[in-house]
């Protein structure tokens, strides 16, 4: 231990400090980043770190502050400017309309039989730069329309839609809280990008399937012409109505995707040239373009001069800022857990937990999957969960050699675990398809979301039998 720390006492002080930052989420007034911050005193404090500032002889500077600032400015440093042209790019997608493009695109897609799919495969791909609540709001319309085109049922849509936003919403970077993820274990965005795509694509399969073959016989429920949801009698579906969607004034095809596709795939041309070794010439400046700063920025240029000009530029600029005030709160919190993480590292915990872990018959990758399902059992927000399971394994596990990309998988998955009644998108989902009944809610979404919860837990662990 460093400083002549004893490693219980620090162990003892971070199980202190996590009750109490469960307690002030839960009970007080006291925000989330608040919570963080404090926590990372307490722990500090209680854990006997030097209150003050004080040079080691190996010339670094150690204490309670110098952690908390290094922290949470190194953490941001990697992904805080990417998150604000994430959501300002998110927020351009909602207001031109090129979220329902999306949705219509993959209907033609997919083709008839395939609503679900559609719907799915749609909010997958808009919840990467949107955040799911959001994109929930935009796009649930859509599903109900189709309910009404084609007498399927509006729960077996609806449920489709949430699933496919919330996967992606939870694993896939440019994403707020799987970007911070990524930056407080310190990993490549782009290979995260493709390994959590991939991923994510069994878990929007098994909840789809979850939908037809479940809910769609145990709530057959149409809308009536005040869109409050009536359980009816079964009838074959109207596969023709389907494709009759108002599409008036929105975006193209091409214009919509372009801000979202180009990013990703210049981040994922970085990741296989950079794994090549071949960065010179024109390949090194497509890994200039590919680095996620570099490639987001590039996205978001790319929305301003397409979809931005079906606004005005007052408007364009106030729906920016709209996204710009909800990325704050982001920053803070993924700030606010790098400083976490970085007290327990300089501590020596980290290496101390790592080696106690490895005596025992527990694989070392179970840690962060158990804090984050424990997190989001806990208080709710999956962000938070994945931030909270972060800062405190990201040291423990880089300690004890294991793979980083895989505890921050890890992380992610264990976010998606029971949605129900402390989960802002529990409510979103159920009151915006009119569930009322608290069974039905915790049948309807909590069960779904647990759907693609295990099936990650079931990716996790066999991924650990190749990554190390």
């Amino acid at each position: 231990m460093v400083y002549g720390l004893s490693g219980q006492r620090m162990l003892l002080a971070l199980a202190i400090g996590i009750i109490l930052l469960i307690i002030m989420v839960l009970k007080t007034k006291i925000q989330a980043f608040l919570a963080l911050i404090t926590t990372t005193v307490l722990v500090g404090v209680i854990g006997g770190m030097p209150l003050l500032n004080v040079t080691l002889e190996d010339g670094r500077t150690f204490g309670i502050i110098n952690s908390i600032t290094s922290g949470f400015g190194g953490t941001l440093g990697n992904i805080g400017i990417i998150i604000g042209f994430g959501v300002m790019m998110g927020q351009l997608f909602e207001a031109t309309g090129a979220a329902k493009r999306m949705a219509y695109t993959f209907l033609k897609l997919f083709g008839r039989r395939r609503e679900e799919e559609a719907l799915a495969f749609t909010g997958f791909l808009v919840s990467i730069p949107i955040f799911c609540d959001s994109g929930f709001v935009v796009l649930a319309p859509i599903a109900k329309a189709l309910s009404r085109a084609t007498k399927k049922s509006v729960i077996a849509l609806g449920v489709s839609l949430a699933a496919g936003l919330v996967i992606t919403h939870s694993m896939v970077p440019p994403t707020p809280g799987p970007l911070g993820v990524c930056g407080i274990f310190g990993i490549d965005v782009g290979f995260f990008i493709l390994l959590s795509i991939v991923l994510s694509l069994p878990m929007a399969i098994a909840c789809i399937l979850y939908a037809r073959t479940v809910l769609a016989k145990k709530y057959y429920w149409l809308l009536d012409k005040d869109d409050k949801p009536y359980a009816a009698r079964y009838q074959a579906p109207d596969y023709e109505e389907a494709f009759r969607m108002d599409t008036k004034g929105i975006p193209g095809t091409l214009e919509s995707f372009m801000p979202l596709l180009l990013p990703i795939l210049l981040i994922l041309i970085n990741t296989v040239a950079s794994a090549l070794g071949a960065t010179t010439g024109f390949i090194g400046i497509l890994v200039f373009l590919g680095q996620p700063i570099i490639a987001v920025g590039l996205g978001l240029m790319c929305a301003i001069f397409t979809l931005g000009r079906r606004l005005s530029r007052r408007s364009a600029l106030a729906e920016m800022e709209k996204g710009m005030a909800s990325a704050g709160i982001i920053m803070l919190v993924t700030g606010g857990g790098g400083a976490l993480g970085q007290i327990i590292k300089d501590s020596g915990l980290g290496t101390f937990m790592a080696e106690g872990l490895s005596r025992t018959a527990i694989p070392m990758i179970i840690l962060p999957l158990v804090i984050s399902t424990a997190m989001r059992f806990i208080q709710g927000s999956g962000t938070v969960a994945m931030m909270t399971a972060a800062s405190i394994s990201a040291p423990i596990l880089l300690a004890g050699e294991v793979n980083p990309t895989l505890g921050a998988i890890a992380c992610c998955v264990g976010s998606l675990f029971f949605g129900y009644f402390n989960d802002s998108y529990f409510w979103v989902v159920n009151r915006t398809l009119g569930v009322s009944e608290a069974k039905d809610q915790l049948r309807i979404w909590s069960v779904t979301s647990t759907i693609a919860w295990a099936v990650g837990v079931v990716e996790i662990l066999i991924l650990s039998l190749f990554m190390h």
